[in-house]
């Protein structure tokens, strides 16, 4: 069996394409794509690379063209002299993931047409994401006719979370109409885990963990027994923890008080999700990278905005515990969290009254997928690859087997 990944976001797509080998989804894609639509204006930077080997350049296509755009891309799979698997059908399934799925999807589902309508439906609940999912979809839908398709939701492994965690202290009537808590990063913080069930050699029915995502977008989740008790995102992917270009939970009479001064509902839309948390801070970048660069050369709002990050993700992974009745492990995960020794270092530093001890060795080796914790830590702190598209092409697996 082989399985299509189609993982689009706002300005990007990845896919990957893995084979079931002995019941189980290999790990090493036998072919992968990355696609940066704001690679340049004109320009969509466009790279693949088959297994074993490095990433070589695909004909870039006009950003405008969207996902659409990329039928070449995919169909070069099974068309041509070098196609990786001739004819379409030597795809079984192809997995989507699929930022938003209301209350309505609380495992992945197989894509019908009352499904594809519902995630349309949700479009205004995650605006960024949900329309290139769809548009994922519907384009996989015409070039491989026949081929079952998965939806893997970001926010189904939330939707256990007790109602106290789940619902705001708003009118219950709006609850009713669906205002709650959702959650996102679920396929990640699922697949953290797990593996970090594997890693301490424990059952995870047993494991008290908080899963740290950070990367542009930042959440983090209380996992007791494998189940999500809460998480920092909420409504939308704009709530929680301080983020690369949004602003997380501020004070809700801010944005009133914007609104009484003539801002725009449109305006203060695109501040909150696109010029705050690290960029709006820093004055520079979204980019974690970027601002560590500069606080290394004396800029002052560059530190100023790496301490604000930090101290947000101190005061919710305290939230995080007192929905634990303990901690077993902490878990760094996401762009920043796999790769940022001086994040893991700050978030970590004073905490050894909760047991949490990283060796700073271990830390600044570029760990994956080990413990950084030293020897005699009662709580382990584990840095995890995030592995999205491996997740999403095993649950793609589960559906189609009726699991």
């Amino acid at each position: 069996m082989n399985i299509l990944v189609i993982n689009a976001g706002s300005s990007s797509l990845k896919s990957s394409l893995f084979q079931v080998v002995e019941g189980k989804v290999d790990a090493t894609p036998l072919w992968q794509a990355q696609v940066d639509f704001t690679y340049r204006p004109e320009e969509t930077l466009i790279q693949t690379r088959r297994r074993g080997g490095g990433w070589v350049s695909f004909p870039s296509i006009p950003p405008q063209a969207g996902i659409n755009g990329l039928a070449p891309l995919f169909q070069s799979l099974w068309q041509g002299e070098e196609a990786l698997l001739p004819g379409a059908k030597a795809i079984d399934a192809i997995g989507h993931r699929v930022v938003h799925g209301g209350s309505l999807y609380q495992r992945p589902t197989q894509i019908s047409p009352i499904v594809e309508q519902t995630i349309e439906q949700l479009i205004p609940l995650a605006p960024a994401h949900n329309p290139a999912a769809l548009e994922g979809i519907r384009l996989l839908g015409h070039l491989a006719p026949g081929i079952p398709q998965v939806a893997v939701f970001d926010t189904a492994f939330h939707q256990q979370m007790p109602a106290a965690a789940a619902l705001y202290p708003l009118p219950y009537a709006w609850a009713e109409q669906g205002i709650r808590r959702y959650g996102f990063h679920g396929i990640n913080h699922e697949y953290c885990a797990r593996r970090a069930a594997e890693l301490l050699n424990r059952p995870l029915s047993e494991l008290r963990l908080i899963t740290c995502h950070l990367g542009n977008g930042c959440s983090l989740a209380a996992i007791r027994g494998g189940k999500s008790v809460d998480t920092t995102m909420g409504y939308t992917p704009l709530e929680g923890l301080m983020m690369g270009s949004r602003s997380g939970s501020v004070d809700p009479g801010i944005l009133i008080h914007q609104l009484r001064q003539g801002m725009s509902v449109e305006e203060l839309d695109r501040i909150l999700n696109r010029e705050s948390g690290l960029k709006g801070v820093s004055g520079l970048s979204s980019d974690m990278r970027t601002v560590l660069e500069a606080m290394e050369a004396g800029h002052k709002r560059a530190e100023l905005a790496f301490d604000l990050f930090i101290h947000r993700l101190r005061s919710q992974i305290g939230s995080m515990l007192m929905n634990l009745d303990r901690l077993d492990a902490l878990v760094f995960s996401g762009g920043i969290g796999e790769n940022s020794a001086p994040v893991r270092a700050a978030t970590c530093a004073d905490l050894g009254f909760l047991g949490i001890q990283i060796d700073p060795v271990l830390n600044a080796g570029s760990p994956r997928n080990c413990d950084i914790s030293t020897f005699d830590a009662a709580v382990r702190v584990l840095v995890i690859s995030a592995q999205e598209d491996w997740a999403i092409a095993t649950a793609c697996q589960a559906v189609l087997q009726g699991e």
